[in-house]
């Protein structure tokens, strides 16, 4: 029998639970018997993608379901990625850009409009809020606790999904919003998990990468004796030679768990997990007796005295080289690998903050900090889903490649923009030359935003006529790198529903939606499909013309996220006689929206002067080099003439740290 989606048929069918209106724990429906759903289209996966598809589909005028394989919702960006990684804001368009502007109403009030500020910074409360306000608005069902068990085809058409309590969701169309790829596997979509060589796609930061950043700072010992290859290597290092440069493998980028921190009164110390093993933090620890003196995590802040902690450093939260086999793990293994992550970082918070042959001020930095009270009260302030940064990827007939990233390919059916810095963690731990190092960790930035294309978010035909990929989508291991921030998945979640719908309109496959209506219709709903070069400028470091200089600045690409070949600093000297000034051509005159780039890191300063010459004066701002490095900053709206008359300077006076010059660009408003 099959029962309409409404709210009556959900608090009564079995096994599965419900979220509505936000609640922070799901609703767990009655037992008594499995139900079959029917909509026109069901959303396999609760993730940002996900949401985004839905409550699209409402707005469209059709029916969906949510089923979601945990009992979170809302991907990471409800559990603990607070500081998104955004690139060029002004590409997020449509109800990605629609998400933010709530956050930053849900902070300073007022009524959300288009031409609201978006906040990208937020606790995972707040971002949960909006999200409830969304689906509830929308009148969007989701169903928790769902895991996929099998699905019904007919043909290259998927018809059902069936979950783990014997409920059944059928539908005209399905999309995979899962960070995993499960149901596109599912349905025999062709699929790949590590880094493919630099050669598969005429790539050049692909595959196999020794690079400097998130490296060990000095020389630390592999073996659980130093010195003696015959005591073994300690955890997490790998025994197999480092490969050439460039090479493919099956290996994947670390995963963590994001952190939301807090130095609260009433924040819940750091516990010492069960199984606890000091081994685990050895490497730390000779690298801290070696010299290093942090940061051991980072701390950006997201509002209400709260952080997003993420990896930093040669040994930090990633838990590097644990999670290979979890993309295409049974749900047991996984959650198996999920609590030896868990275990890995709780330890190393308890580590930091109370191993007594640490020195006082590393215990004592790390025990101010401890769990907010008020977020992910049902595991104990604890995240409750580890960040998957990567795992399957789908291949279909367009595969986003670096090409696309640099802007040397461009495809022409946009279905979005993606502008994030091509960004891989470390993938593994190598010993060379007797010493442990890093290995995967890539930052480069991208010189613009990028068309992701249509083609990319569909299986073949010949696979899969009616299921569509916004979050595992085709992509290589380091285009993804820069595609898998959360806007991006929200905006191509919009499209994939936008497709569906257009399909079952027209009684299509997924792979026949027009794609000109297809656009049409996403630039109507406020997506951003297209970057014209004549609406910004970016003057450079390096640039032949543009930049100015006084005092002594030094050139480096230790640091990944910079703009260009490299960046500049002023060596933490010379305070308020170094200076750098970026002065723009620009072709018209009008309002620019200016942003800043820099490579973050705790030794840069965090109160950079910048003064902005416009049309109407000097405007100052302070920027802080600590956070947000490796993508554009804004630091407001000025007009300007036409040609070289304004200008962006950034001083050293009284700077608290090294001062980055990267690059300036300027938006056409």
């Amino acid at each position: 029998m099959s029962l309409p989606l409404s709210r009556r048929r959900l608090l009564t069918a079995g096994g599965a639970g419900l979220v509505l209106a936000g609640l922070a724990e799901p609703f767990r429906a009655s037992p008594a018997r499995a139900a079959v759903t029917t909509a026109d289209l069901v959303v396999y996966g609760a993730t940002s993608g996900g949401l985004a598809a839905a409550v699209t589909m409402r707005r469209l005028g059709r029916t969906v379901v949510v089923v979601e394989p945990t009992s979170h919702v809302g991907g990471l960006s409800t559990a603990g990625l607070g500081a998104t990684d955004t690139g060029v804001q002004a590409s997020i368009g449509g109800l990605a850009a629609e998400f933010y502007r709530r956050i930053h109403v849900k902070y300073h009030g007022g009524t959300v409009t288009p031409t609201s500020p978006l906040r990208m910074t937020f606790e995972p409360r707040v971002a949960a809020a909006v999200f409830a306000d969304l689906l509830a608005e929308a009148g969007v069902p989701v169903i928790t606790n769902a895991r996929l068990t099998g699905l019904g085809r007919t043909g290259t058409r998927i018809t059902e999904l069936r979950t783990e309590d014997g409920s059944v969701y059928r539908g005209g169309v399905f999309v995979d919003a899962t960070y995993e790829g499960d149901l596109l596997a599912m349905a025999g979509v062709s699929f790949t998990v590590g880094r493919e060589s630099n050669d598969a796609y005429g790539e050049t930061i692909n595959g196999v990468q020794s690079r400097g950043t998130h490296q060990f700072a000095h020389p630390v010992d592999p073996y659980v004796t130093a010195g003696s290859p015959a005591s073994g290597l300690l955890p997490g290092i790998s025994r197999t030679p480092l490969a050439p440069q460039g090479s493919g493998d099956d290996r994947i980028q670390a995963y963590c768990f994001r952190m939301c921190l807090t130095q609260s009164a009433d924040r819940i110390p750091f516990a010492k997990p069960s199984g606890y093993d000091p081994v685990d933090y050895e490497l730390l620890l000779r690298h801290i007796q070696a010299g290093y003196a942090g940061p051991y995590f980072t701390t950006h802040s997201v509002g209400g005295g709260k952080t997003d902690s993420n990896n930093n450093g040669a040994v930090s939260t990633d838990h590097i080289g644990y999670n290979y086999t979890y993309p295409t793990a049974s749900w047991a293994a996984r959650e198996s690998i999920i609590a030896e992550h868990r275990n890995y970082q709780q330890g190393l918070m308890w580590f930091l903050a109370n191993d007594s042959r640490l020195p006082a001020t590393v215990r004592d930095s790390t025990a101010r900090w401890g769990l907010p009270v008020d977020e992910f009260t049902s595991t104990g302030g604890w995240p409750p889903l580890l960040y998957i940064r990567e795992a399957r990827r789908m291949v279909s007939a367009y595969v986003m490649t670096e090409h696309d990233c640099r802007g040397a390919t461009r495809a022409a059916d946009s279905v979005g923009l993606a502008s994030y810095t091509m960004d891989s963690h470390n993938c593994q731990r190598v010993v060379v030359d007797g010493r442990v190092r890093n290995e995967g960790d890539v930052q480069v930035g991208v010189p613009a935003p990028y068309p992701v294309s249509y083609r990319s978010i569909v299986p073949h035909q010949t696979q899969c006529a009616n299921l569509l990929v916004p979050v595992c989508l085709s992509a290589s291991h380091i285009a993804y790198g820069s595609i898998r921030m959360e806007p991006v998945f929200m905006i191509l979640g919009q499209a994939a529903a936008t497709a569906a719908s257009l399909a079952l309109a027209g009684d299509q496959v997924v792979q026949g939606v027009s794609v000109s209506a297809l656009q049409s219709r996403l630039r109507s709903d406020g997506a951003v499909l297209d970057w014209s070069p004549g609406g910004e400028v970016i003057v450079d470091n390096a640039a032949a013309s543009g930049v100015t200089r006084a005092g002594t600045w030094l050139r480096s690409s230790a640091i990944g996220g910079y703009y260009g070949v490299d960046y500049e600093h002023d060596g933490n000297t010379g305070k308020g006689v170094n200076r750098l000034r970026f002065r723009p051509t620009l072709p018209a005159a009008g309002a620019w929206t200016v942003q800043l780039r820099w490579t973050a890191h705790e030794n840069r300063a965090s109160n950079v002067p910048v003064d902005i010459t416009y049309s109407g004066g000097m405007a100052t701002r302070t920027v802080n080099q600590r956070q947000s490095g490796g993508q554009w900053i804004s630091v407001g709206t000025f007009t300007f003439a036409a040609g070289s008359n304004g200008s962006v300077l950034i001083r050293t006076d009284g700077t608290d740290g090294h001062v980055v010059a990267d690059a300036a660009r300027f938006v056409r408003a």
